[in-house]
């Protein structure tokens, strides 16, 4: 080995081991089996490799015009640039400063080289941080500003190292920071090449949840930041990102929903449904009664599992980029002023689709972190009217605005602007579907919109042939009979049936003193441990309130509303599946009119006895006392044993994770039951509400579009699939094999003897007939010609 290492190139050209004749693979191949063997080739194929590259350097200062035409030049560098890559592994003195000169040749030169070149002094730096020769941070400012040339292949090939690279290191990796530094500061320049791919790398690596959550929150706060770019074309972008991220989130929520079927066959763990109301829908009625009570039950579960798949969900579903906001106002502020320069000077700055995304991520922001950004409604003032374009969107950004921090007085003239242009009679009924869900959307947040005359009018709609807005108007009622009845007409409010509702104050929070939903626990132990004084069944009966009838009760109650509600299932999550028909109002009615006459009986009866029965027996008093006695005896026994069972502050306030479980079951009980009972849907939480993103598509549900031409003749073609073509009767009859038919051979039936006579009669008494009246008949000139 000693001897190849004093060679010189003569004497390899003499022993036939000339470098130049060998080819590159083959020698590679034996390097790597012999490295020690080959060593005066490598440093041959070294010294070609600086000569090249020397030369290639001076043409591109001389700007040289052969060089870009002569392929051999760029080939030669390329291939022994690529074959030294792979064998530096094995010569890490001898070659310990290749991967920086190949780096300084691709940053100096990379202007001048040709696109095959460049890709593969590309790859071979690749290749060497694979092999550890070279780091990432080495390389990513580097492959970020080769990105910006404009070669399509090299783009894509730095761009998918840098993400996958990234994606490969570990999460408490700490040169992650190292790596954003490079580039938000790349984004943070003013060029526009580079701030945009330094933008997309942030992007992808975010919406591949690479850097994604409270470590990585500076990446956010980047892309949020970039909205106030410079460039109108990396703000365009930064709003988009925005946007689309939460129509991600969105699609797959609707894709979730839309798998209800599917899911229907897989196991639960936390669905409960009786049994009894199971088998009743399925063994008991009639027909129609069955459908009935099985389209109640799927939608029961379907609104259950629902509400257990939301809770179960992880806050990544609702994840948001704006989350990470140190100053949310600050950034809201300082983008409504950049959205009102805009709009003030003479010429607008930026066009509609433009200042529409702006809007609407004010709006997002605003909702996220509840702020308090008056200005923000008196601006989408301008835009709330039907003949905007894409005004379902600017109505979904002012709904989204909407929260229960902000005073009603502030977006009281936004929304009496959209009842005044949106919900008349001269408007067309897209218009006023549309103005009726956002009214009802507006008054979820803030109920204090609503006035009593104002809400009466909007209930009228109900009675309009329109779908859509007939279902608008059927679902803002059916909202204010859970958040504040007492705005709606008595014959609206629905039967009656537990306590009255009341809106909340400006201002108002509920707080949680205790661990939610842990009184269902202890109320469980009370049902399984301690039974209630009195214990026959009128005392039971009276105990019992007045909404936990039976359940047969409630699905006769409940049938009705099942005739008009299914339609209506699409005008929003939460609200439209316990809008009632027109049966149930008038049912209600007669509800009332029964309870008014049982009351005024009772007072009746009641008045009765105190008129008869002034004097009060010996019997009934000593009967009355011993009853008093009892009842005294069992409350002490009832609290007695209440003492005695032990509470949560005994064993230390702490649950363990048994009782955890048990809630939860008992939480899937509870709402079971009022699925099934159907007493009215649950009112959103407010933090739910500002959340979850709001929908434009579904402000205009049941809403019948116009049809293009397109798509009518899609329908058309579709309902001829199954057609047979076209042919006359004759040419089927002439087409036809077999005999005659059945009315063919009607024909050649000899006819019965009475038949044949009455045929005859009747034709001789016409023949008569004719023959009488031919004589009066007037035969001259029409007097009208």
């Amino acid at each position: 080995m000693s001897g190849s290492l004093g060679r010189t190139p003569e004497s390899l050209k003499a022993s036939g081991r000339s470098s130049e004749k060998l080819s590159l693979p083959i020698l590679q191949g034996k390097i790597k089996r012999d490295p020690d063997g080959y060593e005066t080739e490598l440093q041959l194929i070294y010294k070609q490799f600086k000569a090249s590259v020397d030369l290639f350097q001076q043409q591109a200062a001389l700007s040289f015009s052969s060089v870009g035409s002569d392929p051999s030049v760029a080939k030669d560098l390329g291939d022994r640039a690529m074959f030294l890559a792979h064998v530096t592994p094995f010569y890490p003195k001898q070659l310990a400063e290749f991967p920086a000169q190949l780096t300084d040749l691709l940053r100096t030169s990379c202007l001048a080289m040709p696109s095959g070149l460049r890709n593969h002094v590309s790859q071979a730096l690749i290749l060497l941080m694979n092999r550890k020769s070279l780091v990432i941070e080495d390389l990513l400012a580097l492959f970020l500003d080769v990105q910006c040339i404009g070669d399509r292949n090299l783009r894509k090939l730095a761009f998918s190292h840098i993400v996958q690279t990234i994606r490969k290191m570990s999460v408490t990796d700490p040169r992650h920071k190292g790596l954003q530094k490079i580039v938000i500061s790349m984004l943070e320049q003013e060029d526009e090449t580079k701030a945009k791919r330094a933008l997309v790398t942030l992007c992808e690596l975010l919406k591949k949840k690479v850097w994604l959550g409270d470590r990585h929150e500076r990446v956010a706060i980047a892309i949020c930041e970039a909205c106030f770019h410079a460039s109108p074309r990396i703000m365009v972008s930064s709003l988009r990102f925005l946007l689309d991220y939460e129509n991600i989130e969105d699609e797959d929520d609707s894709d979730a929903s839309d798998n209800d079927d599917d899911e229907d066959s897989k196991p639960e763990n936390h669905v409960v449904i009786n049994r009894e109301a199971v088998y009743k829908a399925n063994n008991k009625g009639t027909s129609s009664s069955k459908k009935k009570k099985q389209a109640k039950l799927q939608r029961a579960m379907k609104s259950i599992k629902k509400k257990q798949r939301a809770s179960s969900e992880s806050t990544t579903s609702t994840y948001s980029p704006l989350n990470h906001l140190n100053d949310p106002q600050k950034f809201a502020e300082k983008l409504l002023s950049r959205l009102q320069t805009g709009k003030s000077i003479g010429k607008t700055s930026e066009r509609i689709e433009t200042r529409l995304m702006m809007m609407k991520v004010i709006a997002r922001t605003i909702g996220l972190h509840k702020l308090q950004l008056l200005s923000f409604y008196t601006y989408l003032q301008n835009y709330a009217k039907p003949h905007e374009k894409d005004v379902t969107q600017i109505l979904a950004a002012a709904v989204q605005a909407c929260h229960d921090g902000v005073p009603s007085d502030a977006v009281k003239p936004l929304f009496m602007q959209i009842v005044n242009q949106f919900v008349h009679d001269r408007s067309r009924p897209e218009a006023i579907a549309v103005g009726l869900n956002v009214i009802r959307e507006m008054c979820l947040r803030i109920p204090e919109l609503m006035t009593e005359e104002l809400l009466q009018d909007l209930a009228l709609y109900k009675k309009e042939h329109e779908k859509a807005i007939s279902a608008g108007a059927r679902s803002l009622i059916a909202l204010f009979r859970e958040i504040n009845p007492s705005l709606l007409v008595k014959k609206d409010r629905g039967r009656p049936g537990g306590p009255v509702a009341k809106p909340k104050q400006f201002g108002e929070v509920n707080v949680f003193s205790n661990v939610p939903n842990v009184e269902l626990l202890q109320e469980n132990d009370d049902d399984d441990d301690v039974e209630l004084p009195g214990s026959d069944d009128v005392e039971q009966e009276e105990l019992m309130p007045d909404n936990c009838g039976t359940e047969e009760e409630a699905e006769e109650d409940s049938d009705d509303d099942m005739n008009n509600t299914e339609d209506d299932s699409d005008v929003d999550t939460s609200i439209a599946a316990e809008t009632d028909s027109e049966n149930e109002e008038m049912e209600s009615e007669e509800d009332d009119d029964d309870g008014e006459a049982s009351d005024s009986s009772a007072e009746d009866s009641g008045s009765k006895e105190k008129a008869k029965g002034k004097k009060r027996k010996m019997v009934d008093f000593d009967a009355n006392l011993l009853s008093a006695d009892t009842s005294l005896r069992a409350l002490k026994r009832f609290a007695e044993a209440k003492s005695e069972q032990p509470c949560l502050d005994e064993n230390d306030g702490i649950l363990s994770n048994e009782d955890f479980r048990k809630i939860k079951d008992l939480q899937a009980k509870k709402e079971a039951k009022l699925a099934l009972a159907r007493k009215g849907f649950k009112v959103p939480d407010s933090d739910q509400l500002s959340k979850k993103r709001v929908n434009p598509a579904k402000l205009e549900a049941h809403i019948r579009h116009k049809l293009t031409k397109e798509q009518r003749m899609e329908l058309v073609k579709a309902g001829r699939e199954d057609r047979v073509k076209y042919q006359s009767r004759t040419a089927t009859k002439q087409k036809k094999v077999g005999g005659s038919s059945n009315k063919q051979k009607e024909h050649k039936k000899n006819m019965p003897l009475a038949a044949i006579r009455s045929k005859a009669g009747r034709s001789k008494r016409s023949k008569k007939i004719k023959n009488s009246n031919s004589g009066t008949q007037f035969r001259g000139r029409k007097a009208w010609k």
